[in-house]
């Protein structure tokens, strides 16, 4: 029989319990009681129902994010993980986030959202396409009768009366908003001639802005080819929709703005830039005439003559200075040259032979230098200056 310590059935127990994926992430509802919040910043709390009770923690990491103070009583939907805190070897939840329930689940649903999609990498920086400086038409995505196309038109005509706006009318908001808002932004990337679009709305409470944190719409607008500009009149809080258009505008009129040039604007600015480019020619026109001037003034065109004068008496000096050199090193070459005749003179061989001297050497042409090399009878070759003897030895003595 095999016998356990406490830790060990606790870790078992842990072990068991970490492994569990529905533990792992996992949704609670419940009623908040004895809620108390440590000077650590650590958040203390019990989870219940008519049925049963879940001790639970939120540490500081998570609840310095919660945008509420937590009281008894209050019913919440928690999310986090339920592993066993093995000093009191009891099971207790572990609190990722907190959002009261009603108002709170919408908030549940659009955080698990934005997860899911930041994780595909659907709301990266990278994605975000530019928008043209210079669009030739705007397309528009929103209802027809609210404020907010109204205001996108006077400011878009105010600052462009020529602009081309294109209007694709949707619900904005309940249930068909989504399939609709959806519908347009595939609509204009198949046969709309525009360059941008705006998608947005007034501003509204939660529930009324949820057609833009439908994940069809939020798919969509990072799908488009066209560049999208998210136009949701709430300047607090941002849609799933502001996270993947390619920029976000706090309301349709600052969309407007951001999308229509102020032509009015630009007319000056290419004022400011033509008048800068005059002057800008100007300069580089009185340079260029100056050093025209130095030009004609110089004395290379003033008096050619005397600058090819100077040259050829340079010529001429160069010339006279090759050749002493020349004559220089030929005289010392000659020297050198006679002095090494000299010296290979008293080396030849034939000067000795002219002297008397002869060279003796073996049958084999080996030369004879001592006496014990050659033996009676052995024939040499003896090597005058003038003409060869051949000779037979009779007897040898060594010195």
């Amino acid at each position: 029989m095999q016998i356990f310590s406490i830790g060990d059935v606790t870790r078992y127990i842990k072990h068991i319990l970490d492994r569990d994926r529905t533990l792992n992430s996992i949704y609670v509802r419940g009623e908040i009681s004895n809620f108390k919040r440590h000077y650590s910043g650590h958040c203390y709390f019990t989870l219940k129902d008519s049925d049963a009770t879940i001790k639970a923690v939120m540490f500081r990491s998570r609840s310095q994010f919660l945008k509420y103070e937590p009281r008894d009583g209050m019913k919440v939907v928690v999310g986090g993980t339920v592993t066993v805190f093995e000093r009191d070897g009891q099971y207790q939840l572990y609190a990722d986030q907190m959002v009261p329930e009603g108002v709170g689940e919408l908030s549940l649903a659009y955080e698990q959202l934005k997860e899911k999609l930041t994780a595909e990498g659907l709301f990266e920086e990278m994605r975000k396409r530019p928008i043209p400086v210079l669009p030739r038409a705007v397309g528009i995505i929103t209802s027809p009768t609210g404020a907010a196309v109204r205001d996108i038109i006077t400011v878009a005509k105010r600052r462009h009366p020529g602009i081309a706006l294109v209007l694709f009318p949707v619900q904005v908001q309940g249930g068909e908003a989504p399939g609709q808002i959806v519908d347009a932004l595939q609509a204009f990337n198949l046969y709309g001639q525009v360059d941008v679009l705006i998608v947005g709305r007034g501003g509204g409470s939660l529930e009324e802005l949820w057609a833009f944190n439908d994940e069809r719409v939020v798919r969509a607008i990072a799908a488009s080819q066209i560049p999208v500009i998210s136009a949701v009149g709430h300047e607090t809080d941002f849609t799933l929709a502001d996270f993947a258009a390619d920029r976000r505008a706090a309301t349709p009129s600052q969309a407007a703005e951001i999308v229509v040039p102020d032509i009015y604007e630009l007319r000056r600015y290419i004022q400011t830039l033509e008048s800068l480019m005059g002057t800008h020619m100007q300069a580089i026109v009185k340079e260029k005439r100056r050093k025209v001037m130095e030009c004609r003034q110089s004395a290379a065109l003033q008096r050619p003559m005397n600058l090819l004068a100077d040259k050829q008496q340079q010529v001429d000096l160069l010339r006279q200075r090759l050749i002493q050199t020349m004559e220089q090193q030929l005289t010392a070459k000659n020297h050198s040259f006679s002095i090494q005749a000299e010296k290979l003179a008293l080396l030849n061989p034939l000067a000795v032979l002219a002297r008397g001297f002869s060279i003796t050497r073996t049958s084999e042409g080996q030369i004879v230098r001592d006496a014990s090399q050659i033996s009676s009878e052995q024939e040499l070759e003896i090597l005058l200056a003038q003409g060869v003897v051949y000779a037979r030895v009779c007897s040898t003595k060594e010195a």
